[in-house]
């Protein structure tokens, strides 16, 4: 997600040739479909790749620097879409960011390829680094964006930690998406999580 809540992915090298969405689309399909034929990723070479997708290698490689980069796109193409922020309040924004985080979880406990592939990712240090700057940062300053927006429109009391805080807000989902996958996500799981910690973290009132 970048900053803006597009989803666009960060500025990376220069490629030789325009982007095709049709060939991309067909290299990514061929990756999912080696995937779920239970390929690990080691064994998932450029040229199995391109195989599969029925393009060259060559093809392949004007597109993507190496499997990693073609990876991190992979697990994005997976996903749920990044999601749209309402602007309207800060209530709002946060339930629309971890509602978006509670249909991830969703996702990852249906999707075969998203639960295969972020397990292996942690074995391997750069691709692990790619996902995290090109996936968890922008989606980590997405949240502090719009935690500062609400301190700065008084939502927000002035001295709360916003770091800190980005980690409470997105806390309780990570703990039932990552930490307890049996556990339930239900409709309302980001308006409760919400609403419980906006009653201690709006401003404080004059004493009488």
């Amino acid at each position: 997600m970048s900053p803006a809540g597009t989803g666009s992915r960060q500025d990376g090298p220069a490629r030789g040739r325009p982007r095709s969405e049709a060939v991309e689309r067909a290299v990514i399909e061929g990756v999912m479909k080696l995937l779920e034929d239970g390929v690990p990723l080691a064994e998932l070479s450029i040229e199995r790749i391109a195989r599969t997708a029925g393009v060259g290698k060559a093809t392949v490689y004007r597109r993507w620097s190496g499997k990693e980069e073609l990876f991190v796109d992979v697990v994005r193409a997976a996903e749920p879409p990044d999601p749209e922020l309402p602007g309207t309040s800060l209530r709002d924004d946060l339930v629309v960011l971890l509602e978006s985080l509670r249909r991830r979880g969703l996702a990852d406990r249906t999707s075969a390829i998203l639960h295969h592939v972020r397990a292996q990712m942690r074995s391997s240090p750069k691709l692990w680094a790619a996902y995290h700057d090109t996936v968890v940062l922008p989606r980590r300053t997405l949240g502090l964006e719009i935690l500062r927006r609400g301190r700065d429109n008084g939502e927000l009391r002035a001295d709360v930690d916003m770091e800190l805080l980005n980690d409470i807000v997105v806390g309780p989902l990570l703990v039932r998406t990552v930490l307890r996958p049996d556990a339930d996500l239900p409709d309302d799981l980001a308006e409760r999580v919400v609403d419980v910690l906006l009653q201690g973290l709006r401003p404080l009132g004059p004493r009488p």
